[in-house]
This record gives structure tokens, C-alpha cells and sequence, in this order.
């Protein structure tokens, strides 16, 4: 190998390195700034309860929170915000996100038609995961 071949190859991998370093940092900043939002996270079962976990997921791309605040003491009046002006339709629930149990639900949350049977099992899920939370207990939900 030649002398100049040894410097190309020498300096190559500095630039590497020093690039590599400087993506970990970026990567380790923004890790440590999105655990900063959350206590917990909950891993929701799409296959389980698609229309619940779809409609999760369309309501977080159209910009509600993925983070739910528990505040079960306020869930009635949430409830009753959020559904104000919407309609019950036979053989449909009205599915909400944010959910009332969070303070991040109420006036302004997503509202969708799903199935009895997925609503309330999903919502039975959520309430079995949580149920050892203490309120203001912020959980990161990710539908998988």
C-alpha cells in the first residue's frame, strides 16, 4: 500500500468516525428529550383491536397527542365534551382520542364510529394496563 492510499485511507476513517460520534450525540439528545415527555410506554395491539388501534393512529397523525396524561377523576366531564354534538348511531360506540381518562382528552378529541366489541375490549385492555398507574402518570402510546 502505498503511501497516499494510507493517508486516503487514514483520513476516510477519521471522517467517519467523527461523523459517527456526532450522529450518536444527536441520537442520544433526542432520545433523552422524548423520554422527558413520558413515564411510561404502552405498546397497543393493532391486531387485537384494529378499528380502536387504527383510529389511535389516524387521530395521532392528525395531530392529537400521543401522550395520555391519566387523570381519572376528570373523565366524566372529558366524556361529555368530547361526545357534545355528536350522535349515537345503532350498533356503533362512539370511539375518542385523546380518551377522557387523559387530560389531553375532552372538547376537541377525535370522535369515531368503531364496533362495540373492539371499542370495549380495547378500552378494557387500556384500563388493565393502566390500572397500576397513578393519576398524572404520562403514558406514550405506539399502536403496533
Amino acid at each position: 500500500m502505498t503511501a497516499f492510499m494510507k493517508w486516503t485511507a487514514s483520513l476516510l476513517l477519521v471522517i467517519f468516525l467523527q461523523f459517527g460520534f456526532m450522529g450518536a450525540g444527536i441520537h442520544s439528545e433526542n432520545t433523552a428529550e422524548a423520554a422527558s415527555r413520558y413515564d411510561q410506554v404502552l405498546y397497543f395491539p393493532l391486531l387485537k383491536y384494529p378499528e380502536t388501534g387504527n383510529h389511535i393512529k389516524d387521530a395521532i397523525s392528525a395531530g392529537h397527542s400521543d401522550i395520555c396524561t391519566i387523570d381519572r377523576d376528570g373523565a366524566e366531564d372529558r366524556r361529555k365534551e368530547s361526545l357534545k354534538g355528536i350522535p349515537t348511531k345503532p350498533g356503533f360506540d362512539r370511539d375518542e382520542w385523546p380518551m377522557a381518562v387523559c387530560t389531553e382528552g375532552g372538547a376537541g378529541a377525535d370522535i369515531r364510529y368503531v364496533t362495540p366489541s373492539d371499542n370495549r375490549g380495547a378500552g378494557s385492555w387500556v384500563g388493565n394496563q393502566m390500572s397500576g398507574y397513578s393519576d398524572g402518570t404520562r403514558v406514550l402510546f405506539i399502536v403496533q
